[in-house]
C-alpha cells in the first residue's frame, strides 16, 4: 500500500483569509510538517494550488506558500474546485501506484472535499487530516469532519503521522 499527501490551496491569499477553526498559518505549519513525514518515508508529495480561469493575470499571493515545494513533490495546478479534474493527478499517482491519499489544506469544505470526493470516485482510499485543515466558517469545518469525511475514509489528526 503507496499512500500519497495532497495538499491544497496552501497559496498566500488563501491561507490570509479569516479562517476557522485553524489559522491559515496554523494549517500550513501542520502541512509542512506532514509533508516532511512523507517525504522522509519516501512517500509522494503533490502540492496543489488553483489558477482561476479566464482571467489575463493571477490575483496576487496566487503562487505556494514559500518553502513548501520542494525537488521531487508533484505538482498540480487546477482551474475548478478539486485537484482531479483536468490535472492529470490520477496518472500522476497510479504511475506511482498510490492506492491511498492523505488530504490536507484550505478550504475544508470547497477544495479538500471536493478532491476527496473525486478520489473515492477514482476508487482511492482517502484520509482527512482535520488539524491540518479548516474552513471560511467554523461550523462549516465541524459539519464536514464529523459528518461528511467519515463516510468517505478515515478522520485523522497530524499527530497520526509523526
Amino acid at each position: 500500500m503507496t499512500s500519497a499527501l495532497i495538499l491544497i490551496d496552501l497559496m498566500p491569499r488563501i491561507i490570509g483569509l479569516p479562517l476557522a477553526p485553524h489559522s491559515g498559518e496554523d494549517v500550513l505549519a501542520r502541512c509542512r510538517e506532514l509533508a516532511t513525514s512523507f517525504r522522509t518515508s519516501g512517500r509522494p508529495v503533490v502540492q496543489v494550488r488553483v489558477d482561476r480561469p479566464n482571467v489575463a493575470e493571477q490575483p496576487p499571493g496566487s503562487d505556494f506558500a514559500e518553502r513548501l515545494v520542494h525537488d521531487g513533490d508533484i505538482v498540480v495546478v487546477k482551474r475548478t474546485i478539486g485537484a482531479f479534474y483536468g490535472t492529470g493527478l490520477d496518472e500522476q499517482l497510479r504511475k506511482r501506484d498510490v492506492d491511498t491519499v492523505v488530504l490536507a489544506g484550505l478550504v475544508t469544505t470547497m477544495g479538500v472535499e471536493s478532491t476527496a470526493r473525486a478520489a473515492a470516485d477514482h476508487g482511492y482510499e482517502v484520509e482527512f487530516v482535520t488539524d491540518a485543515m479548516s474552513g471560511l466558517a467554523a461550523d462549516e469545518h465541524e459539519f464536514a469532519v464529523s459528518r461528511t469525511f467519515p463516510r468517505f475514509g478515515e478522520v485523522r489528526s497530524t499527530a497520526d503521522y509523526r
